[in-house]
């Protein structure tokens, strides 16, 4: 399956609202906290560049931003729709640091993503959020990367649970994150177990100096293409 990504920064949201559709105006009118409102608008900006994108690569004629809206489901997953419709589009969003992340993909496939600032975990947190085992893939890595590791795992369960369209109402713990101890530059594999039931999701991550990006997909999946603008 093939997967396409889009990284976005908060200053190319543009300051008007123009390219909002007349409902998201609406919501984003009604976010009183800057940070909120920014990273909402962030969210969208990206996933609406992105969208745009990936319809032009596969020759199609790609709405405008103010026709495209991006609305949240009833279980919280982002859904894009074009005038009203639903959009041919699968997609997932994340935000971190100034910094938003969109993945796209063809309609009717379960993914997730997200990106997160590389940061030393407490070890409560280790205990509380990591299986046993990915525990002990933290505990094992030189002290100089167990931030990395530490926030590599957290991220691809963020964007395994995204596939399962839970979010971190499931319990972290209930999927496993299997990734091999050596990496290279740019983007490498990992696998995700879920529990109850026993799910397999296949997914990718990379290191990008300060942050963490993670992929997951329902179906075996090529390694990420950058969408160009």
């Amino acid at each position: 399956m093939p997967v396409f990504y889009l990284l976005q920064d908060l200053v190319q949201v543009p300051a008007d609202d123009s390219w909002l559709a007349a409902s998201e105006r609406m919501r984003v009118a009604g976010l009183r906290f800057p940070k909120r409102r920014n990273d909402w608008l962030l969210g969208r900006w990206t996933a609406k560049c992105a969208i745009r994108a990936f319809l032009a690569q596969a020759g199609k004629s790609p709405p405008g931003c103010g026709d495209l809206e991006i609305r949240s489901a009833p279980d919280g997953a982002p859904e894009a729709f074009d005038s009203g419709a639903s959009a041919p589009v699968s997609i997932a969003l994340s935000h971190s640091g100034g910094k938003g992340f969109c993945v796209v993909g063809p309609p009717g496939h379960a993914l997730g993503c997200d990106i997160e600032l590389i940061q030393t975990r407490n070890p409560e947190f280790i205990k509380d959020y990591l299986t046993d085992e990915e525990q002990a893939v933290v505990d094992d890595a030189p002290s100089d990367i167990r931030p990395l590791w530490a926030t590599l795992i957290w991220s691809a369960k963020e964007s395994a649970l995204k596939c399962l369209r839970e979010g971190l109402r499931r319990d972290t713990r209930s999927v496993r994150i299997r990734v091999a101890p050596q990496h290279a530059p740019g983007w490498n594999p990992f696998m995700v177990e879920s529990l109850d039931p026993v799910t397999h999701f296949y997914g990718w991550w990379r290191d990008e100096g300060l942050f963490v990006e993670t992929i997951a997909a329902g179906l075996p999946m090529g390694e990420p293409l950058e969408l160009l603008l």
